[in-house]
């Protein structure tokens, strides 16, 4: 976003993201651009923190509209709101807060934004699918998946935190060295394994990818991490991981306003952000 075109007075609503840490975080710019784009009198900003009581408290008193949260308080934040959404509820943890007249509301729009990525390249109903990670997006990806009646099997580095998500979503769990003898029509990485500056790295053996598998790697920095470029050699389906990141975005963009995303001017102003970025590593 250019800063310069930003006007902000005494009117100007405040949004912002909690969590910690927050220097990677381009959330900022794609709904600083959704604003400008919509001729909104708004402004987003990051506040790190890890204090999610506190930063509730702060909600309240400053009267700020909307917050996105990110770890580690997506799970934290939840005693201190008035109401969560039951699929929030569901899942156990809330990415987006509004302040609807100082009544706080929780909302998991992780679960939504993911599945749209991944149904505009796949139909899901009995697929089976091998979700990598147990961490909050695994969780809300984890119960939309099974909502839409796709079968599930977890795996993840930690043992007990994989059981730990299994059991919940009642579904089989495999450590990380038994991925390759497990088939699957559809693989989510939900770490952050392969996320810049460590570009070259990935979890996933290349043995297990095969034609027509959909493969989703939820980071977007880069936009094809490793795992999708090996993915794509060995003629997978891909999902880019700036899919979800853009599709959740829009939906905290429209709970806090209202008003119809525009996710055209998102997804430009992420991209430049990102190739400014690279560019300057």
């Amino acid at each position: 976003m250019n800063q310069s075109k930003m006007k902000i007075d005494q009117n100007t609503t405040l949004f912002g993201v909690v969590g910690f840490p927050l220097g990677h975080t381009l959330s900022p710019v794609m709904h600083n651009a959704a604003f400008e784009a919509t001729g909104l009198n708004a402004v987003y900003l990051a506040f790190p923190t890890k204090d999610p009581e506190g930063c509730v408290r702060g909600m309240r008193a400053l009267g700020i509209r909307g917050l996105s949260v990110t770890l580690p308080l997506k799970s934290a934040v939840l005693p201190f709101l008035d109401e969560v959404d039951p699929l929030a509820k569901m899942i156990g943890a809330v990415n987006t807060v509004v302040n609807d007249r100082g009544r706080l509301v929780g909302y998991n729009t992780d679960a939504s934004g993911a599945l749209k990525a991944m149904e505009e390249r796949t139909a899901l109903p009995n697929k089976r699918c091998l979700i990598l990670g147990a961490g909050g997006a695994a969780r809300a990806i984890g119960f939309i998946l099974r909502e839409k009646g796709v079968a599930l099997c977890v795996a993840n580095r930690s043992h007990q935190r994989g059981k730990e998500l299994a059991l919940s979503l009642q579904c089989p769990y495999i450590g990380l060295d038994e991925m390759e003898g497990r088939s699957a029509d559809l693989l989510v990485q939900t770490t952050p394994v392969g996320m810049a500056p460590h570009v070259e790295e990935s979890i996933v053996p290349e043995s297990i990818l095969r034609p027509h598998m959909v493969v989703m790697d939820i980071v977007y920095n880069p936009v094809e991490t490793k795992l999708l470029r090996m993915a794509r050699a060995r003629g997978c389906v891909t999902v880019s991981g700036l899919r979800m990141f853009l599709y959740q975005g829009a939906e905290q963009f429209s709970l806090w306003t209202g008003i119809e995303p525009p996710v055209e001017a998102m997804r430009l102003a992420v991209e430049k952000a990102l190739r400014e970025g690279h560019e300057g590593n």
